[in-house]
């Protein structure tokens, strides 16, 4: 029998988990829904409270929760449907591109500032030093670092601000990347809330292409690494 590539045997690892968590969570729904939940309603109802507290107080959140843990993808995805009638999808994309950049900052700032002498420190009292990247392979790892499944979106701000990449690569690739799939969750978003059948395969496209893309950067970084 031929061995298995361990890349191959990791992706679908991932990809297995990824579809045991999906029929969880639609199983999870489909017994709710038997038990007499009001799906729509509930959604309605949710969609109603996050509006109630203004898109100030909601791109407020977005600005900072997922710099500390929490999914970015809540925000793609709710934006649309909860503030695409009052402030239209054209701003709604620039504010949350503008938003994501701050966020991206911001956890560059935790990781590199605030967590950096104690991770230093700690490495130090253990007998270890922190690595340090060599200037020849900065873009490559951040390449990789975003393009890479697995890790959540804060564990890959707080690698690559770990690791010391200077800040303006940091902020080019990684809102290049972020945004690119963060403006795909929210077209998805939107046009699931609106009914809207064009746009939401127009969006699944949009994810479907960058997903192929991100495949191929990967690729050609990591046999760039592997040469090196």
């Amino acid at each position: 029998m031929i061995p298995t590539d361990p890349k191959v045997s990791r992706a679908r690892r991932m990809l297995a988990l990824k579809a045991v968590v999906v029929l969880a969570v639609l199983g999870v729904a489909g017994l709710f829904m038997l038990r007499g939940l009001d799906v729509k309603t509930l959604y309605t109802q949710t969609l109603d409270l996050i509006r109630s507290f203004g898109p100030v107080a909601f791109f407020g959140a977005m600005a900072i929760l997922p710099a500390l843990g929490c999914p970015i993808s809540i925000f793609t995805l709710a934006v649309g449907p909860v503030f695409g009638a009052q402030l239209g999808l054209p701003w709604i994309l620039v504010i949350s591109g503008a938003v994501i950049m701050f966020n991206l900052a911001f956890a560059y700032w935790i990781a590199r500032f605030a967590l950096r002498p104690w991770v230093q420190w700690l490495f130090t009292w253990l007998g270890y030093s922190l690595p340090q990247v060599a200037t020849a392979d900065r873009l490559s790892l951040t390449v990789l670092v975003r393009v890479t499944p697995g890790p959540p979106y804060f564990v890959q701000n707080f690698i690559l601000g770990l690791t010391g990449v200077p800040f303006g690569l940091y902020m080019t690739v990684s809102s290049l990347i972020c945004i690119s799939f963060s403006f795909a969750f929210i077209l998805f978003g939107d046009s699931i809330a609106q009914g809207k059948g064009k746009v939401v395969l127009l969006s699944i496209s949009l994810f479907v292409a960058l997903s192929v893309g991100v495949q191929f950067v990967r690729r050609h970084f990591s046999r760039r690494r592997e040469v090196k």
